[in-house]
């Protein structure tokens, strides 16, 4: 009965040595054992572990590539012009002991690149101008930058995988103010084209006008040829038909005379009866 008593302590005893024994270490983590804050082991593989209960803990870190966003920056490029940069890095733990030792944890790593990342941001694209930031050529100047970061990262155990310019934009004020400069160019082009406009609407009126007045002439000055040359013709054809038979021409002409004369029916003439008009009204056999 008294040996009952013991065993059970002894088990309870046992199970929470081996509990606090075991530890196992996943295969995005890697770890360090520490006993009383000294590290004594680094495990790099992922599986099943042990360590000294009460006396030994151990410190968990990530091995996998993790994304650091920088707060935006103010660069002052070389021509005096300003830039909000906006900027996120890629880095990875690759001295677990160096890492734990420099800087102990992720969150003051995290602190301490961001710092240095926005320093060599400032360094690096403070030496160009700001056209020079804003094209092509500023994968050159993000290779410069990760270079940098990378040489000092190294001093906390860190390799800096990537770093990458988000936004870069001007700040507020020089954002309205390019703006307004903008909106004030764009409304004097317009002004100049309308004004372009205007100018060749009238000059293309006045030639048009030039146009329709020659061409009006042109065809007056050939309606009145044409003219001419018809009567001519008439002129021609009826003293022709007067040499084949003018008796015949006198009474056709009488005939339009009496038809141009009388119209209406209410035409009132005072001739004289032998009246050289109404020689066609006679008696013939007179």
């Amino acid at each position: 009965m008294k040996a009952g008593k013991f065993i059970l302590p002894i088990i309870i005893l046992i199970g929470a040595t081996l509990f606090f024994s075991i530890f196992i270490v996943k295969e995005v983590n890697q770890a360090i054992v520490l006993q009383f804050g000294d590290p004594k082991r680094i495990i790099l593989k992922p599986g099943l572990n042990f360590k000294l209960p009460f006396i030994q803990n151990v410190v968990f870190l990530d091995k996998r590539v993790l994304n650091l966003d920088t707060p935006p920056e103010e660069v002052i490029a070389s021509d005096q012009k300003r830039l909000i940069v906006d900027a996120f890095a890629r880095f990875q733990i690759i001295d677990p002991l160096k890492f734990y030792i420099s800087v102990g944890n992720e969150r003051v790593a995290r602190s301490r690149l961001a710092t240095i990342i926005n320093s060599r941001i400032r360094n690096v694209l403070g030496q160009q101008k700001l056209q020079t930031l804003l094209s092509e050529d500023r994968s050159k100047q993000m290779a410069l930058i990760q270079q940098g970061v990378n040489n000092e990262a190294e001093n906390f155990g860190i390799k800096i995988v990537d770093v990458r310019i988000k936004r870069a934009d001007l700040p507020q004020a020089n954002s309205d103010a390019i703006f307004r400069r903008m909106q004030t160019e764009r409304e004097r082009e317009a002004k100049e084209f309308r004004a372009k406009g205007a100018e060749m609407a009238v000059t293309i009126t006045s030639t048009a006008d030039k146009e329709v007045t020659v061409i009006l002439a042109d065809a007056q000055k050939k309606s009145e040829i044409m003219k001419g040359e018809g009567d001519g013709l008439k002129n021609k054809i009826f003293a022709d038909a007067f040499g084949q038979d003018p008796e015949f021409f006198g009474f056709y002409r009488a005939m339009q005379a009496y038809q141009n004369a009388l119209i209406g029916g209410e035409t009132s003439m005072i001739l004289s009866p032998d009246s050289e008009f109404f020689k066609f009204f006679g008696n013939k056999e007179k």
